[in-house]
């Protein structure tokens, strides 16, 4: 039998993608965009749908033109995405998400411990960099010279004796 919170929990996505951001993200998200800048025009964009647009990119993978059309403009897109990225503000989004879900798992915030794999951070063999360097190193061939420029120097050695 359907309940109210059965129905509310079972409704249709208001999203259209999967990537779509939520209502509770987006209240974490929205005071983290920067603002609009002073003087020029107005900001026409809903920053929600830059957001949604990038979460898009970034899920699916696929190519800016590929960016479906009723997304903002892909140039638009593409330009908030270079400019977040270059002042920090998708990794400032990124760790205040990672902080939320954390602590509503009831973990602390940061993680207190690291495990490094052994496979991934090799030791390096006595002899250090030098060692390292030359075993990367593809052995040089050593040049033989030709016998007719051996018999030609040791003829003009014996001309001029």
């Amino acid at each position: 039998m359907w309940t109210k919170e059965a129905r509310i929990q079972h409704a249709p996505r208001e999203e259209r993608y999967p990537s779509d951001v939520t209502d509770a993200e987006w209240v974490i998200i929205a005071p983290m965009i920067p603002p609009q800048r002073q003087g020029g025009r107005h900001r026409e964009t809903d920053m929600r749908e830059v957001m949604n647009a990038v979460r898009y990119v970034l899920r699916t993978g696929c190519q800016w033109r590929q960016l479906p059309k009723d997304f903002p403009p892909r140039s638009t897109v593409y330009n908030y995405f270079w400019e977040w990225t270059r002042y920090g503000v998708l990794d400032r989004i990124h760790h205040m998400l990672l902080v939320k879900v954390r602590e509503m798992e009831g973990r602390e915030a940061s993680p207190t411990a690291a495990i490094i794999d052994t496979q991934a951070v090799k030791a390096t063999e006595k002899g250090g960099l030098r060692r390292i360097r030359s075993d990367t190193m593809r052995p040089r061939k050593p040049r033989a010279s030709s016998a007719m420029s051996s018999s030609t120097r040791s003829g003009c050695f014996s001309a001029s004796r």
